[in-house]
């Protein structure tokens, strides 16, 4: 069983809860958790590489939805043995993602804790916003970057093996220049956080349509986690105006499926929980 999926289909809001964020009256309400010893170990990443990423993630899924953060709200669970320079370098890596996305950190909470837990509520403002349920059959597939390499430094951190400081599981890159611009013309988006294949199970039953893949994905692309990339949907006809938005912000474009009639489900194990 899915918990995750079951524990929420136990709120009956069904018109605001399942995309990346909540869209109300013009703002998007985006939260996630970022747990130690869940979501990273003290060991592989600094103090501000945890708080620069526990920002990061959550700015990317205002930025699928079409919309530009403004806010943030941040609780924190601090380990008593943490110093004030340890508290300084945490500090930092919050401020550093909000000066780079134009933040605001208006408040939130902190507590005493065996272990760092941070939960960061992101306010994003729009007028469009793009869903997970607009994917029209005949559209085509997209997604941006290169799948893989987050998973392959994972399995390299859980050998006790070191990874690259530029690795995307440490610092995720994200492109909101690129999503803004090609925004009038995609369908559906959300963000790579769990994994290609599972996402795709997501657009699936949020639109109700299935896929038709244009060449095989391999395992270890497609369920490969924490890569932040875009995933999108559009009509065809727009695909010149597209290319040619991602030519001019450096983008690679990976179309690899068309929707259909159906629905998709992968046959990988889910990871969550």
């Amino acid at each position: 069983m899915n918990k995750e999926e079951y524990f929420i289909n136990q709120f009956s809001n069904k018109k605001i809860i399942g995309d990346d964020g909540a869209f109300i009256d013009g703002f998007v309400y985006s939260m996630d958790a970022f747990f130690e010893n869940v979501h990273f170990k003290k060991e592989w990443m600094n103090l501000k590489q945890i708080a620069y990423k526990s920002m990061i993630v959550n700015i990317s899924d205002a930025i699928v939805m079409n919309a530009k953060p403004i806010y943030a709200l941040l609780s924190v669970a601090i380990p008593k043995t943490y110093s004030e320079k340890d508290l300084i370098d945490l500090s930092k890596g919050f401020k550093k993602a909000a000066k780079e996305f134009g933040i605001e950190i208006i408040g939130g909470d902190t507590i005493s804790n065996e272990k760092l837990d941070i939960s960061v509520t992101i306010i994003s403002k729009t007028s469009n916003p793009i869903y997970r349920n607009g994917v029209k059959k005949g559209d085509l597939l997209c997604y941006t970057g290169t799948l893989g390499l987050s998973k392959a430094d994972l399995e390299k951190l859980l050998k006790n093996k070191e990874i690259s400081k530029k690795s995307k599981f440490i610092k995720p890159v994200l492109n909101p220049d690129f999503f803004y611009e090609i925004s009038p013309y995609i369908t559906a988006s959300m963000d790579i956080s769990d994994g290609l294949f599972f996402e795709l199970e997501r657009l699936s039953k949020a639109s109700n349509v299935g896929f038709e893949f244009f060449y095989n994905i391999d395992e270890e692309i497609g369920t490969s986690g924490e890569e932040y990339e875009i995933l999108f949907s559009f009509n065809e006809k727009n695909l010149e105006k597209i290319k040619k938005i991602a030519l001019k912000h450096k983008i690679k474009l990976n179309i690899f499926a068309k929707a259909i009639k159906g629905k998709y489900r992968t046959d990988c194990k889910n990871h969550h929980f």
